[in-house]
């Protein structure tokens, strides 16, 4: 049977003199014996019988007996202090509220960029700072911000039979090309709880290995305007397409669409059914871009299409250039234990830029771009199409529920 609190402290008052005068064989013994009656860890219980006990002299005739319990209060000076939060939390706004782990990597690129615009005034003092912070701190600092700025959707995807045999099958684990050019494609709804009538979709693709993400919104779901959307937005990808990867739905497996990448050579591969997990890299783009930054209201209207394109082009040069987004580097199980390990965030513009696969002509297209873009202008902008559109989603009729007579 366990000792209690007080008697645990009687004894370990009792055996920490003898302890300290003991042998090493007989000290091994007490610890034993210690260990068993109190039920400490071994460690924890050498240390206090150790200390427990141990009488200093500090000055003549007074003598200061220590206490292994009780641990000294942090006494180093912090190192971040209040001063560093205004400017951390105007940056993190500005990045639209990353974790510490996807701000800290984006901090070292866009503070100093941010001082030489003047968009950011500070110290160098405090700039230093901000670009030498840990993730770990970052989200510290910014724990209270964050929890002052804490939708589901549903799926709209008809299965196209017709051409499914032509059109062969990968899973999320079977494209492992770590070359920029091979897209997962999706489209997404903004119904806003009334799946009746034509309203907008928009169209996602995301490129496997790099994360670029282009967008765009079409007036319904209709094989014409999907297609014509895909050709338009290939043309804004800054490297070749390779491959085109997507759902089962008939809006994808389609002769146009079968016809084109038959023409153009170009891989084109499906989803099994109703196995999100093979498009994820699309996926969760829908959540973290479309249904972050437009939410989930029905837009049905020429008016509601045309901003949410312009919204896109702003968000292109937002989310891929200055949206650093986590990696899987590699996935380790051990029985029921999964060790997931992940490259450092990155933004998508950089991983392109490190990449080998582009051209000089291509790399220098993407300099350029960003050379011109200002951070703060692209948010302010993003931000007011971002309170139209809500005020544009406002005016739409909410759904009805029929009553019993």
């Amino acid at each position: 049977m366990r000792l209690t609190m007080n008697e645990r402290k009687g004894v370990t008052k009792a055996l920490c003199e003898r302890y300290r005068k003991a042998t090493k064989k007989d000290k091994g013994r007490i610890l034993n014996e210690f260990v068993q009656d109190t039920g400490y860890d071994r460690c924890y219980a050498r240390r206090l019988l150790r200390s427990h006990g141990k009488r200093v002299t500090v000055a003549a005739g007074v003598a200061v007996e220590g206490d292994a319990r009780l641990t000294p209060k942090r006494t180093r000076p912090r190192t971040y202090g209040p001063e560093v939060l205004a400017p951390l939390k105007q940056v993190w706004e500005m990045l639209d509220y990353p974790s510490g782990k996807r701000l800290v990597p984006a901090l070292r690129e866009v503070v100093p960029r941010l001082v030489a615009q003047k968009a950011l005034r500070i110290k160098k003092a405090l700039q230093h700072q901000l670009v030498r912070v840990s993730a770990a701190t970052a989200d510290r600092l910014l724990k209270s911000e964050r929890q002052k700025h804490q939708l589901k959707g549903r799926s709209h995807t008809k299965p196209g039979t017709l051409l499914k045999h032509q059109v062969s099958i990968r899973t999320f684990a079977d494209w492992d090309d770590a070359r920029p050019g091979f897209l997962e494609i999706d489209l997404v709804g903004h119904e806003g709880g009334r799946a009746e009538g034509d309203h907008c979709y928009t169209l996602d693709i995301t490129d496997v290995d790099s994360g670029w993400t282009e967008l765009a919104a079409v007036q319904n779901k209709a094989e014409k305007w999907v297609f014509e959307a895909l050709k338009a937005l290939r043309g804004r990808l800054p490297f070749p397409l390779l491959g085109i990867d997507s759902d089962n739905g008939s809006e994808f497996i389609n002769h146009h669409l079968v016809r084109y990448c038959q023409e153009e050579r170009l891989t084109f591969t499906r989803s099994r059914p109703y196995r999100k997990n093979d498009t994820c890299y699309v996926e969760q783009k829908n959540w973290s871009i479309v249904r972050r930054y437009v939410g989930y209201a029905r837009y049905d209207t020429p008016e509601a299409q045309a901003l949410l394109n312009e919204l896109y082009g702003l968000l292109s040069d937002y989310i891929n250039f200055f949206q650093p987004s986590l990696k899987l580097k590699e996935k380790v199980r051990d029985g029921a234990k999964v060790t997931r390990r992940y490259e450092e965030a990155k933004t998508p513009y950089r991983r392109l830029m490190e990449s080998p696969h582009l051209t000089k002509t291509q790399t220098q297209r993407l300099q350029a771009r960003y050379d011109a873009l200002r951070l703060p202008d692209l948010y302010r902008d993003i931000r007011r199409l971002q309170k139209q559109l809500e005020r544009l989603g406002a005016r739409t009729p909410k759904p009805t529920r029929d009553t019993a007579p």
